[in-house]
């Protein structure tokens, strides 16, 4: 049974456990130490054999998760974080158990992502899904990005991406990036209606299957932190980055014309 966490909440009942980034304040944002206990919540879990079954929430009604705290990241956290990003979705997918995200808000940058990575997502009518990356200088690549080719097709991966658009959870459902919309109100009652229909099956079976699953883009698994070590500078980090995550604090949009020219 895990210890206290600072991040986040942890709470097995009836054979679920429930993980919550509890950030409200911050729209569940994470920092480095919030992933850290993700992984080590979702790795205790995964090992528990009271549980059957995972649901990953953000407190609150308003955000799911809005990925990394800009603050934590103007700070130069992301620059330092060399694994946590990049091991979190290796953990949910290799985690034995199925998860489901419970999408009660905003699901936004590393919140997005997270979500996709997880068996299941469940979304309530006012959730609101997208990308962040280029929109505040925040880079991402590897398995993170390009598995999103795998949920959505590669033309609505590149959209969602690159443009960093913002998606209504009906959207979502019509794109396949999401199992069900359900109102606020019953958001909890279906997420506890798929966690009795999983408890019901054969655990092995469940186990067996998400393992073929993953065996099937384990090859994008071992992409990870390599394309944005490679290809950012420390130009990048205390100009570009900067900028983004300074517009983004300062309620501006961001100036990213004069990082066009080759140095």
């Amino acid at each position: 049974m895990p210890t206290a966490y600072k991040d986040i909440l942890y709470e097995l009942k009836d054979h679920v456990v429930r993980i919550t980034i509890n950030r409200p304040k911050q729209y569940n944002a994470f920092t480095g130490d919030t992933l850290k206990e993700l992984m080590l919540a979702f790795e205790a879990a995964g090992r528990d054999e009271e549980v059957g079954v995972i649901v990953l929430s953000g407190s609150g009604d308003k955000a799911f998760c809005a990925g990394g705290d800009v603050n934590w990241e103007k700070e130069g956290g992301l620059e330092r974080q060399v694994l946590e990003p990049y091991l979190m979705h290796l953990t949910v997918s290799r985690c034995p158990k199925p998860i489901i995200a419970r999408v009660n808000g905003y699901c936004i940058g590393g919140g997005n992502h997270l979500a996709y990575f997880c068996d299941f997502t469940i979304a309530a009518e006012h959730a609101v899904f997208g990308q962040n990356g280029p929109r505040v200088g925040s880079p991402a690549g590897g398995a993170i990005v390009s598995y999103l080719t795998r949920v959505i097709g590669a033309k609505r991966a590149r959209e969602m991406w690159m443009l960093c658009r913002r998606y209504t959870a009906q959207q979502a459902l019509e794109m396949g990036l999401v199992n069900v919309v359900v109102p606020m109100a019953k958001l909890d009652e279906e997420v506890d209606t798929w966690c009795r229909e999983l408890l019901a099956l054969s655990p092995t079976c469940l186990r067996i299957l998400k393992a073929s699953f993953v065996e099937e883009f384990s090859s994008l698994l071992g992409q990870g932190d390599q394309f944005r070590r490679y290809m950012t500078t420390r130009e990048f980090w205390e100009e570009e980055q900067q900028e983004g995550a300074r517009a983004f604090l300062e309620k501006r949009p961001p100036d990213f014309s004069r990082f066009r020219r080759r140095r």
